[in-house]
This record gives C-alpha cells, structure tokens and sequence, in this order.
C-alpha cells in the first residue's frame, strides 16, 4: 500500500549510491545474491535469539534490494534479473517468521505457520496474476519499471518491513504481530483474486 511512496522518496537516494556502485564494477545481480546472503544471515540472527542483530541484516537486506533495481535501470534490465530478484524476495519474506518459529516454537510455531499460510495467498495471487497479465500483453501503469506486473495491496513490502520490524523489536509479541499481520495478508488475497477476476474476466483478444 505503501511501497509507492517509499519508492518515491528513496529513489533519488538509491539512484546516487547505485551509480557509485556501478563506477566500483558492481553488478545487478552480485548486489541481488549478496542483499540475499545477508537476508539469510538475519534469518539466522532471529532464529538463534538475536532479533536485534537480526534486524540490522534485515535492513541492509532490503537496501541492497532496492540498490540492485537501481543498478539494473543505469543499463539494460534483463528478465533473468527480474527473475531472480522477486524469486530471491520471497524466500526471504518465507524465512523470517520461520526464523522466529525456530526461535521459541512454543509460543510462535502457530503463529508463524498462520503467517506463513497468509503469505502463500498473496504470492500465488501476485505472481498468478502478473503471469496472465504478461500472457494479454498488459503492462503496469502504477510500476512500469518493474520487471513484472506489480500488482498493489494492502500488504506490501513497506508493510512486511514494517512488521518485520515490530517482531525484531519486541520478539515477545510475535505470535500478536504475526496473526494481525496475516489477516492483513489475507484482505491482500481477497482484493487481489477480486482484481483478477475482474481484468481477466473478458476472453483474450
């Protein structure tokens, strides 16, 4: 919901550190598969008890997902980095409330599986629609550099950060956050099955 905005306020920024990087040799991918390696070292942090050690990788993570966009947009996107970008996002995502269940599965295996559950609707869903879309030829007029059809909702990464964030702070309320969050997630589902319902419910040209 709130990935847009965030976009815009940070996209200057990025757009300077990634030509820096650029300038240094650095490449799309290698910034992808390093944002991704250090997206699992928070992972680990979190699972062995260490939320807040946790959450710094979690946040050099995500910048390094927003630098390798950027990188990418100083040349020629390619579509294997599209691939592996949003492949790579979501198992991250995966690994954080599993990470969390690893941490303390008394109190938050429940909780994480919910949450786990919820985010298996709104990437099927994500990832569905944008596959149809790309077979109409329908391009995205809210993200049209994105490497796919970015289809919004309520739950966006902004979001998941966010609460992410929320865990990592306060780890004792997870099982809280993470059921608020994955009802979130499932509104998500809803409006995002409802929009495929109604874009693609015309036969294909």
């Amino acid at each position: 919901m709130f990935d847009r905005a965030a976009i815009a306020v940070l996209k200057p920024v990025l757009t300077r550190a990634a030509r820096g990087l650029s300038r240094l040799g650095l490449r799309a991918d290698q910034v992808t598969l390093g944002g991704f390696a250090i997206g699992m070292g928070a992972a680990a942090a979190i699972a062995t008890q260490h939320p807040l050690i946790g959450l710094a990788a979690m946040l050099l993570s995500r910048l390094c997902d927003g630098l390798d966009g950027a990188i990418a947009r100083l040349g020629t996107p390619s579509d294997r980095g599209a691939f592996l970008d949003i492949s790579l996002d979501f198992v991250f995502y995966a690994s954080i409330p599993l990470a969390f269940g690893v941490a303390d599965p008394a109190a938050n295996a429940l909780a994480a599986a919910v949450l786990l559950g919820a985010f298996v609707g709104t990437t099927s869903t994500f990832l569905a629609f944008a596959v149809v879309a790309a077979q109409r030829g329908l391009q995205s007029t809210a993200s049209p550099a994105k490497g796919i059809y970015y289809l919004g909702g309520l739950t966006e990464a902004t979001e998941t950060l966010a609460c992410f964030t929320l865990m990592c702070l306060w780890p004792q309320h997870f099982a809280l956050f993470a059921f608020i969050f994955a009802a979130f997630c499932a509104l998500t589902t809803l409006t995002r099955l409802w929009a495929g319902w109604s874009v693609f419910s015309e036969p294909r040209a």
